[in-house]
């Protein structure tokens, strides 16, 4: 199948050069981006008065969470884990996490999300809601041993029966990530068993590092360094290790996350709102680190808009460093698609020739977003997950003016609300 988008503002290349052109999409490739082509094509979209963006990459999220979404707000965070999330999730069910799933696939189309790293459980079930809403998944099942030799060997083996099943869908937009829940929920055995089978498997790994002081102050006590130096030690990181929300990171942090070309997963939405800190953005990007943009999950933060969560890490930096020049849009921006699309090792995250087709089409046609004076910062300060109007992953559209074409959406919500009263 072939798409031509025509007439509109082309966020082109790695630098977001903003042409008007044409672009076109054959089989999961972008083939060219002229300002007028010729070619015949299956599906001609008008983009007239719209902007053809790369689609968003999602970096850290929990998408079955959005079950949970307003049931405990304004809480500390483990407060909010331990008293509220814990008890309910000990209720969920493959079905119910299912739904959950639904909930948060429909939700990434509307706003523009073409990629996405996640941290749950039942992944054998995301997996399915994945492959059949046509994003792409990066899926990783939450290991959680608390040092029981037992519960450490159950959740190898649930982690390696995940990985069998995402490999037998033989999906290329659906992966199996290792994800141990963090360095506090995680033993040592369990850290190093995970590091020696990514590396068996040739898998990314994804693990929550250093989100809060009461994290840092748990680790301290129990082996006398900090959380990254620990995983430091025992081996733990190389260029495939993803870590979500890194808000406490000295200098030596940055400097051991920089040399083992780790990425961070910034949450600003969720860092806020369980008032964990601000991560050091700016000094982490000035030592090379490569930083990505994450919702987290939509109990936290409340929702899984990639173009709020832009505006959110772009002001946040600005105030907490009193300088306004600190994460400036492009900046923002790439961490949303190009960084994003790097730590996954995806062809992606970019509109150009030869990468593959995931594209986000947003309606500029509305008072907010005129006039068109600078594209990028009108995505990032100004527009909504709200003005995505057409999703394509992979040269498949899934969202076509505003219509998900995927997924059932009415069923969908009824779903949830009748999910949300069984857990109750």
């Amino acid at each position: 199948m072939s798409i031509l988008i025509k007439n509109g503002r082309v966020i082109y290349g790695e630098n977001f050069e903003v042409v008007e052109a044409d672009l076109l999409i054959e089989g999961n490739r972008i083939v060219k981006v002229a300002k007028e082509v010729t070619e015949a094509a299956d599906t001609v979209i008008d983009a007239k008065g719209k902007v053809v963006s790369p689609g968003f990459v999602n970096l850290h999220t929990h998408s079955p969470m959005g079950l949970f979404r307003g049931l405990a707000d304004d809480l500390p965070l483990m407060d909010w884990l331990q008293n509220h999330i814990w008890p309910r999730e000990a209720k969920l069910t493959r079905e119910y996490t299912k739904v959950g799933a639904y909930l948060g696939a429909l939700e990434m189309i509307k706003t523009g999300t073409t990629a996405f790293l996640d941290m749950y459980f039942f992944m054998d079930a995301v997996a399915e809601v994945v492959e059949e809403s046509g994003l792409r998944g990066y899926l990783s099942y939450g290991m959680i041993d608390l040092g029981d030799p037992e519960k450490t060997e159950k959740e190898i083996k649930e982690a390696l029966r995940t990985m069998e099943f995402i490999e037998k869908l033989g999906s290329d937009r659906v992966h199996f990530v290792f994800g141990p829940h963090a360095p506090y929920t995680c033993s040592i055995a369990l850290l190093k068993e995970v590091r020696k089978l990514a590396n068996e498997h040739g898998k990314l790994i994804t693990i929550h590092v250093s989100e809060t002081m009461a994290e840092i102050g748990q680790i301290t006590e129990r082996y006398g360094k900090s959380p990254v130096v620990l995983l430091d030690e025992i081996g733990f990181f190389g260029s495939d290790v993803i870590i979500a929300h890194g808000v406490w990171l000295d200098s030596r942090d940055i400097q051991i996350l920089a040399r083992h070309g780790v990425t961070v997963a910034h949450n600003p939405a969720s860092n806020m709102k369980l008032a964990s800190g601000v991560m050091p953005l700016q000094r982490l990007l000035n030592a090379g680190v490569n930083v990505g943009l994450g919702t987290d999950g939509a109990a936290s933060n409340n929702n899984l808009d990639m173009l709020d969560e832009m505006k959110l890490a772009a002001l946040i930096h600005k105030v907490h460093n009193l300088d306004p020049t600190v994460a400036d849009a492009k900046t923002v921006f790439r961490m949303a698609t190009v960084n994003g699309a790097k730590a996954l090792r995806l062809n992606a995250g970019v509109i150009k020739e030869g990468y593959l087709a995931d594209v986000a089409i947003i309606d500029f046609n509305q008072p907010h977003l005129r006039p068109v004076n600078n594209v990028v910062s009108h995505l990032v300060y100004s527009a909504s997950g709200n003005d995505v109007e057409t999703t394509i992953v992979d040269g498949k559209i899934l969202m076509l003016d505003r219509e998900v074409l995927t997924l059932d959406e009415e069923k969908i919500l009824d779903e949830a609300e009748k999910t949300i009263e069984k857990l109750a």
